[in-house]
């Protein structure tokens, strides 16, 4: 393949970019489409349309989002998604401001020496694209002075990514804190997570246990406990009256349908008793259901009783009167032993991963370190087929492989898009299955809330991709091609690597391309979840509550989106000096994923839970991975061509070392806990503990009749003058809300 054929498949890409935005434009101005281009502002009660329908130009979406404010994010999608933005803008700075340099002197340097003629072996792109290998390291001679040039780019690099990212952790900082410092009352900033509760003596209930400690403690500010118990049989009973519930509203919309299109009497829908609704006696549906709730609720306001009496388990979360002692309790230490009385700040209630809040201290070690093993394992067995992957999904190879292709893939214009793009989609395609896996193994390492998963499998995912695509891409290939010269020669393999990375950067330069021009323009058009909302509406839904269910978009998907992200800077980075005509690339990835995304948190994605940055530290973190990755690639590489002055690469490690230890130590800890000075500016109003105390009841737990003396005795709370109305305990355990 040609460089022309590969500039074909660039145009080819962009191309199907600009379709699907011509897609976009045309599908969003329909109003029946609103609520999938524009959920996000139809349930916080604006306009889709910003200005009017009639007067709204194609491309206003571009001049919205170019003209929003950090104010406008924060309002529409949260804390978490500015931050996310402060990284988009961050990773673009450095891109662009690497790429000034970079262009204008490393191109001429490498464009104007003859290394590649002189040696054909040696190309960019394996012998193919021949005016690309004269833009690249591969065309400079070994041991030769224009190498100074590449040497100091390096540390230009370098500097550029130590002065944005300490200006962003900065930014991000301060985000946060006046996030937190807001006069809005949130229930989260009055309460606490205890975990790891000893056992109750004799003669005391947990609850009784919980109260008697802290109220000790904080006699002032103590205002209640919630202990928590096993909440499954009430879970189960509750998630089947619900499942009623909807039956009855999907059977009321029908009847009243057909009351529409028929006579004014309509047609009652009945059902049939027996498995699946097959067999069984034929009854009026809308009688059926309601006999079916009023018994489910009886059985479950019983079981309710039982859970409350019965079932309390070893933590509890503990509120208080005012955010100073509850950010004091989450960060002090309440017991001479590790294993008992563990408090940390308690997540949002809808956060909250109720199942995992009650295992034990040692428990969680033990599960911590398991998940790490089988991670590892999981990178290391997924490099074999990524590997094979990379290998035999060349164009050659596949002709190899598989004769009977010939016809198809000889075919010119068949050809150029499957050399283009062939590996890089079976790569995309193969990562895809695996963020769920990831998902599962963070929740079970006993994790308390859902914002703390994602950003633990956010890192696997990182280290993942980073392992299995960038090294593992490179190292496969770099194998499979030169297998019989390794078998020959064993101590030529580092050679080989070292010199096989210019070799990659084609390829990485299409997987770039195939992500910004592609990924972008299927999120913008948003067509998969418009096909999937129309056939649902028209075959499935009937209620409101389905039809709401249907168009709801869910939130921005940090936990694949941000190592992607990552994976997507990690090559842009490493290949920057030794091929920068990658740089332009990048810039357009972040360019085009700042502006598409910006316009879908201001219009589609509705947050799932707000953890006010603290995704953050793990974004620094992962860029600085990426560039003591850069930085150690570019130190073997130039030892690798044997350049005299090597050496003088080595500082740049140790200082992106001691750069993250001043970042840690400076910054952290405001993202681990709330800074007492923050947490004791003034609120707007005095805040009303009720409701704090009823935001983290679950629903399975939630009375039928709000009267009832059973619950409202175990949501007393402590009087004025500190005594304690004793009654039955309101102690909950609950896992269904958990949110991921």
């Amino acid at each position: 393949m040609e460089f022309s054929s590969f500039l074909t498949s660039l145009g080819t890409s962009f191309t199907i970019f600009i379709i699907l935005m011509l897609l976009f434009t045309w599908l969003s101005a329909k109003r029946g489409n609103a609520v999938v281009y524009y959920p996000n502002r139809i349930l916080k009660g604006l306009e889709p349309w910003e200005g009017g329908l009639k007067t709204r130009n194609p491309l206003a979406w571009i001049r919205e989002a170019l003209s929003s404010t950090e104010q406008d994010i924060i309002n529409m999608s949260g804390i978490d998604t500015a931050v996310y933005f402060v990284f988009l803008g961050t990773v673009l700075g450095i891109l662009v401001l690497s790429g000034v340099v970079l262009l204008l002197v490393l191109l001429p340097t490498a464009s104007t020496d003859d290394e590649v003629k002189k040696n054909a072996k040696s190309t960019t792109s394996k012998g193919t694209f021949n005016d690309l290998d004269k833009l690249s390291m591969a065309n400079i001679e070994e041991r030769s002075p224009r190498l100074w040039a590449f040497l100091i780019a390096v540390y230009w690099v370098s500097l550029v990514t130590y002065v944005l990212s300490w200006k962003a952790y900065k930014h991000v900082s301060a985000l946060r804190a006046n996030a937190l410092m807001s006069p809005e009352v949130k229930p989260e900033q009055f309460a606490v997570l205890v975990r790891d509760l000893p056992d109750v003596t004799p003669g005391q209930t947990s609850k009784e246990q919980v109260d008697s400690y802290f109220k000790s403690i904080y006699p002032d500010t103590f205002y209640r406990s919630l202990v928590l118990t096993n909440n499954r049989k009430v879970d189960k009973i509750w998630a089947e009256l619900e499942g009623y519930r909807k039956k009855l509203a999907r059977t009321e919309a029908i009847y009243e349908e057909s009351r529409r299109k028929g006579n004014s009497e309509g047609k009652r829908p009945t059902n049939k008793t027996g498995f699946l609704g097959l067999c069984g006696k034929q009854v009026d549906s809308i009688e059926y259901y309601n006999e079916k709730i009023k018994k489910m609720t009886q059985k479950l306001e019983a079981e309710q009783k039982v859970t409350l009496r019965e079932k309390q388990l070893g933590a509890a979360l503990v509120f208080f009167t005012d955010r100073v002692t509850a950010a004091l309790a989450a960060q002090s230490l309440h017991a001479q032993m590790v294993d008992k009385w563990t408090v940390t700040d308690a997540p949002e209630p809808r956060q909250l991963i109720w199942t995992n809040l009650t295992i034990k201290f040692f428990v969680r070690i033990v599960r911590q370190y398991m998940v790490y093993v089988l991670v590892f394992l999981t990178i290391v067995f997924y490099m074999i087929p990524i590997g094979f992957i990379s290998a035999i999904t060349t164009l050659e190879n596949l002709r190899k492989l598989l004769p009977f292709l010939k016809p198809i893939v000889d075919q010119v214009q068949i050809k150029t898009v499957l050399e283009a793009y062939l590996p890089q989609l079976a790569l995309i395609i193969f990562l895809a299955l695996l963020p769920m896996f990831l998902l599962f193994l963070s929740k079970i390492e006993g994790i308390p809330s859902g914002s703390h998963v994602i950003r633990a499998a956010s890192g696997k995912y990182f280290y993942f991709s980073v392992l299995n695509v960038f090294i593992g891409v490179t190292i496969g290939g770099t194998l499979f091609d030169t297998l019989k010269s390794v078998e020959e020669e064993p101590n030529s393999l580092v050679p080989l690597l070292a010199k096989s990375l210019p070799g990659n950067a084609t390829f990485f330069i299409t997987f770039v391309a195939l992500k910004f021009f592609v990924g972008y323009g299927l999120e913008l058009s948003r067509l998969f979840p418009l096909i999937i909302y129309h056939l649902r509406r028209k075959y499935l839904c009937k209620s409101e509550a389905e039809i709401r269910e249907a168009w709801f978009p869910g939130d921005i998907s940090y936990a694949t989106r941000v190592p992607s992200d990552m994976l997507i800077i990690t090559i842009v980075l490493c290949y920057s000096v030794i091929a920068p005509v990658i740089i332009p690339f990048g810039v357009l990835y972040f360019a085009l994923g700042w502006l598409v995304l910006r316009n879908q948190a201001l219009k589609v994605y509705v947050p799932s839970y707000e953890s006010y940055g603290r995704m953050w530290p793990h974004m620094h973190t992962r860029i600085m991975g990426a560039l003591l990755l850069y930085q150690v690639t570019m130190l073997g590489y130039f030892g690798v061509i044997q350049f005299y002055y090597t050496p003088i690469l080595i500082p740049l490690p140790i200082l992106s070392l001691l750069f993250y230890y001043v970042c840690r130590r400076k910054f952290y800890n405001a993202f681990c806990h709330t800074a007492l000075e923050v947490a004791s500016q003034e609120l707007k109003e005095t805040p009303n503990m009720e409701l704090i105390f009823r935001s983290y009841i679950p629903p399975s737990l939630i009375p039928e009749k709000q009267e009832d003396e059973q619950f409202e005795g175990a949501l007393s709370r402590v009087s004025r003058t500190g005594s304690f109305v004793w009654s039955t305990s309101f102690v909950y355990f609950h896992h269904s809300d958990a949110v991921l």
